[in-house]
């Protein structure tokens, strides 16, 4: 099993940044590519952002093109979503994602583990 522990949400106000970490523990080696979604309040979860296993590919939603940045340090066990811009509708739950396969879009049954989530709130 793999567990993933999610930190670095909080309160911003719009224009401003934050940077969620994503800990990862247990069976890591079985774990492959990452990513971040968003859960708005009453919206389908979506993904936000991808990372293969060697941090050599990334996806990313149009949306956050050119604001965010997600990265991983494998020799932590970290992934990493650098927000900045932040828009008042990219507030909600922040859910890290974990899969044994290379898969890097956003099919959210591909991902076999999953964290907590941390919130993000952004005021305008």
């Amino acid at each position: 099993q793999v567990q993933l522990v999610e930190s670095g949400g909080g309160l911003v106000q719009a224009g401003g940044s934050l940077r969620l970490s994503c800990s990862a523990s247990g069976i890591i080696f079985s774990i492959n590519a990452m990513a971040w979604y968003r859960q708005a309040p009453g919206k389908q979860r979506e993904l936000v952002a991808s990372i293969t296993g060697s941090g050599g590919s990334t996806n990313y939603a149009d949306s956050v093109k050119g604001r965010f940045t997600i990265a991983r340090d494998n020799a932590k066990n970290t992934l990493y979503l650098q927000m900045n811009s932040l828009k008042p509708e990219e507030k909600g739950g922040y859910y890290c994602a974990a899969t044994r396969t290379s898969y890097l879009g956003g099919s959210d049954y591909v991902y076999d583990y999953w964290g907590q989530g941390t919130q993000v709130t952004v005021s305008s």
